[in-house]
């Protein structure tokens, strides 16, 4: 499971309302509150360039795909990331069926895409 941007901004708050349990140190602690400032950075790269990502992804993915109809403008994470679903389950299947096929021009093309996909979603833990 990958938890969206809205789920781990709750989760985070959720985490930071309750109290650590009585038992837990001082090293719990600094842990806990450095695991929720790495969270919050990477939740900030998201946030500046998850949804551009996600808008470029849909429509690299759907012109692989040959899909020329124009899905409605898409507001909302939910929304990008229900397309994305559509289309990657497309994308998916044509990979199997270039494989089958022995197509590897398309397998290559599909792998490049795989590849820009990746980088276009790259977060950095910081340092």
């Amino acid at each position: 499971m990958s938890p969206k941007l809205p789920e781990l901004l709750i989760g985070l708050a959720v985490s930071l309302l309750r109290p650590a349990p009585p038992e837990a140190g001082g090293d719990y602690a600094a842990g806990r509150v450095g695991l929720m400032a790495s969270l919050l950075v990477l939740a900030s790269q998201e946030a500046e360039r998850g949804a551009a990502a996600r808008i470029w992804e849909n429509a690299a993915i759907a012109e692989l795909l040959g899909d020329t109809a124009s899905p409605p403008l898409q507001a909302t994470w939910s929304e990008l990331d229900a397309r994305n679903v559509d289309l990657r389950r497309a994308l998916i299947a044509l990979h199997i069926s270039a494989e089958d096929r022995g197509d590897r021009e398309l397998q290559t093309r599909i792998l490049g895409l795989y590849e820009a996909m990746a980088h276009a979603r790259r977060l950095e833990l910081p340092g």
